[in-house]
This record gives structure tokens, sequence and C-alpha cells, in this order.
């Protein structure tokens, strides 16, 4: 299983990391993909972070899942890339489209939740035109994945997890990482 975990300046600094951490103990190949450019990005709190690659030499035929951090202008970065629009609308024809936080709202500007149910931070539930809103951490309505914000991260993770890899990874690292929630 291969993921790609796209950054962006401004993202949302857990919700990307712990992500790829908890990803890659289930051992999932998880690339972070600078959006920028660079190699590196710059998180919303100022934390710089090497990204795996640029998204521009990603091969995506061999990812199974696409996955969107939060943060304001990281969302608002990611959405005025053309790559990271372009696979949320391929991947979530057949395989899986991840958001977190502010993200899913990348996807409802797409019209990718038209109809679904999703769930996002509650400052941005006016741009998801189109879902039918959920208060909950974690929601999942066929290839899209979406979670509420940075408290729901392991969670989301876990979901993530769950899907592409089963339910007894989950219960491994949750032991392993001394989740109780």
């Amino acid at each position: 299983m291969k993921a790609v975990v796209f950054l962006a300046d401004g993202f949302e600094e857990c919700e990307a990391l712990i992500t790829v951490d908890i990803l890659r103990r289930a051992g999932v190949e998880t690339v972070m993909a600078s959006v920028s450019g660079r190699a590196e990005v710059e998180s919303s709190r100022s934390i710089w972070v090497r990204a795996d690659a640029p998204v521009s030499v990603i091969d995506f035929s061999s990812v199974d899942m696409v996955i969107l951090p939060g943060g304001r202008l990281g969302t608002e970065n990611m959405a005025a890339s053309e790559t990271v629009t372009e696979q949320c609308r391929v991947f979530s024809r057949d395989k899986y489209v991840a958001a977190i936080c502010a993200a899913p709202s990348i996807l409802a500007g797409l019209g990718l939740l038209e109809g679904k149910d999703a769930t996002c931070h509650p400052d941005f539930e006016g741009a998801m035109k189109g879902a039918v809103l959920t208060r909950e951490s974690v929601v999942k309505d066929g290839r899209i994945i979406t979670g509420q914000g940075l408290g729901a991260t392991f969670d989301f993770a876990f979901e993530l997890v769950r899907i592409l890899v089963g339910q007894d990874k989950v219960d491994q690292i949750k032991n392993a990482i001394c989740y109780r929630h």
C-alpha cells in the first residue's frame, strides 16, 4: 500500500505528521509531497518540514490514497495546485481521498462531496457546498474520508490504516503507542 500526503506552505503540522507516523507504523509506504516545489515546507506554526519529494515527480499510478492535511493557508495553497485538485478528482473515482480540518472544503469545491456524508472544522462548514455535514470526528463515505480537525487526527489516521491495511494493524498500533481513546 502507498499513500501521498500533500504538504503546502501553511499546512497543519500535527494533522500531517501524526498521519504520516501512524501510516508508516502500519507499513504503508507514505510519501510527503511538497506542493511548493521546494524540499522544505513551512507549517502553520512556522515549523519547517523536509518533504520526501516534490509533487511534480510523484508517479500517482502506484498510489492507493492521497491525503490533504488542514491548515487555513495550507488549504488555500493546496486548492491552488492543479496537481492536487486533479489527483483528488482521479482518486475519488477508484482509489481513496482523505482530507482533514479545512481541507475537506477543497473536495467540496471540486463537487466531490455532493450528497456525501462528510465532516470538517466548524469554521469551514460554510464552504462544504453539497456535503451532508455531520459533527463526527471522522466520516467515510465511499472513497472519501474526512476528519474534523486536529483533535481527530489519531482517529483519522487509524481509519486510513483500517482501510489500507486492516483493523488488526490498527489494534496493534493503538496498543504499541498506548492509545486509550
